[in-house]
């Protein structure tokens, strides 16, 4: 080959070298635009926390508050959305500090190539763009004044705390995005007036999210009473201010179950933002589900919406299409993550049926749900740790068809009527399950006096067999589909 000819080919070859190296680039700086923010403007207050003169473990900030009732945090956010998102972040700095750097170490161990996650982080900007654009004033308001409060920040390198915090607080949304999500194990149900002993409404719930265990470690049960005209009750974690599990003071209940069917959108409202808005305005069931028809979901989903009355539906919400609602016709009513209405032979759906433990798991509470007329608390509370298998046969600890395969990030037991929260210490649905009495700490007059007292469902016998704990040793094996 002649001089000129290699040099021809050598021309050739950086410039396909080059191309090859810009597009990363360029994808990056079109994930950058396409995710541009703009940070509101909010007020910083310099005000620090004050630990309360009756509680040495209760903290203040105005009328926010933060404290431990058992090993749960109860955290009072009042106010403006920006008082309350300052509140959050001068209370909580510390929690969301730990969750965000388990976050950050479980990305790195899942994904250790850093340009790996680099393409991840940009892949999610250019699939949903700027996250502030699909939330309300109040919301952006509020993570504005919660991110100015998380000083210093370790974590910029990643992404500016404004837009990552808007990232974090849709991250429900971002993993549903994601075929293989981790939070299609969620098992819920209902037992009507006429179904318990007591004539109340009960729900079970467990919110199963194969997520970090600090989340399950820093669980909060957050007040909030400043969203609308109806004060809530949300259980999630620090750092988090959608809902995906909570009550209202008018008894109605309200959670978030993944789902597959139809497309992904990048328009639309974040489904744990949709549920916090519910909360703050609904009195009944009729009524929040009237209202969803204001809000658009950016990704499939599937809420279990009950009142103090008993009524109680399921609403399956796919993207570009009108919800279909399943309502309470007997005594009990239960869901998984699979839709039975006019989505139920759309592949994706097909593909979790037949992929996933959903079928399973909606048999066993189906069976263990059937001709109930008389059941208590403590009932609801064992049907969230049923560990066996349709039939009653024994299963591994750990086994994904179980209601309890020992993956719940928070396990709940709401009773609609006497508007009592009953939320697991953990781990998982295993530990007491706390009472919140939320016609008490929803009511705007009041104010903690001292410490607080605990109410509990007892531990589950299995957390102090020395069982768990060796399942434990072994790594926490889960077996069978997720």
């Amino acid at each position: 080959m002649s001089r000129a000819r290699r040099r021809a080919w050598l021309r050739r070859g950086l410039v396909l070298v080059a191309a090859a190296l810009s597009v990363p680039v360029l994808i990056h700086l079109v994930a950058l635009a396409r995710s541009a923010t703009v940070v509101p403007q909010v007020a910083v207050s310099s005000g620090v926390p004050s630990v309360a003169a009756d509680d040495p473990g209760r903290r203040e900030v105005a009328r926010s508050y933060a404290r431990m009732r058992g090993n749960i945090r109860e955290v009072r956010l009042a106010g403006s959305p920006s008082e309350a998102g300052a509140a959050h972040g001068k209370l909580l700095y510390d929690d969301q500090r730990a969750i965000e750097s388990a976050m950050h170490d479980a990305f790195r161990q899942y994904v250790p190539s850093s340009l790996a996650r680099a393409a991840i982080v940009d892949l999610a900007r250019l699939r949903f763009g700027a996250f502030d654009g699909q939330m309300s004033e109040d919301r952006r308001q509020e993570i504005a004044a919660q991110a100015a409060q998380f000083v210093p920040d370790p974590f910029t390198s990643l992404m500016p705390t404004y837009p990552r915090f808007l990232y974090l607080h849709s991250l429900y949304d971002i993993l549903l995005a994601f075929e293989h999500s981790p939070l299609l194990g969620c098992t819920s149900f209902v037992l009507g007036p006429e179904a318990t002993l007591s004539g109340h409404t009960l729900v079970g719930r467990n919110f199963d999210f194969e997520g970090p265990s600090v989340l399950e470690a820093h669980k909060t049960v957050f007040l909030v009473g400043g969203d609308g005209p109806v004060p809530y009750a949300t259980v999630s974690w620090p750092g988090f201010v959608g809902a995906a599990t909570g009550m209202n003071a008018e008894g109605v209940a309200i959670v978030v179950h993944g789902a597959r069917a139809g497309e992904v959108r990048n328009r639309g409202a974040p489904v744990a933002h949709t549920v916090r808005w519910l909360l703050a305005h609904a009195t009944t069931t009729s009524d929040a589900v009237g209202r969803l028809g204001e809000l658009h979901p950016l990704v499939p989903h599937m809420l279990l919406v009950v009142d103090a009355s008993g009524d109680a539906a399921v609403v399956e919400r796919v993207p570009g299409h009108p919800p279909f609602v399943r309502w309470r016709a007997g005594p009990t009513l239960w869901l998984t993550n699979h839709f039975e209405g006019p989505h139920a032979s759309d592949p994706k759906n097909q593909r979790v049926r037949n992929t996933t433990s959903t079928l399973a798991r909606a048999g066993r509470v189906a069976e263990l749900l059937a001709g109930t007329r008389a059941a208590r608390l403590e009932d609801a509370v064992s049907l969230l740790r049923d560990r066996s298998a349709r039939g009653g046969g024994e299963l591994p600890l750990g086994h994904r068809s179980a209601i309890d395969a020992l993956i719940a990030t928070h396990a709940v037991v709401m009773d609609t009527t006497r508007r009592s929260l009953w939320v697991s210490e953990g781990p998982h649905a295993l530990g007491r399950f706390v009472r919140f009495d939320l016609r008490e700490l929803l009511d705007p007059a009041f104010e903690p006096r001292g410490a607080a007292s605990v109410e509990a469902v007892p531990a589950a016998p299995l957390l102090a067999s020395g069982q768990f704990s060796a399942w434990r040793e072994r790594g926490a094996p889960h077996e069978g589909v997720e």
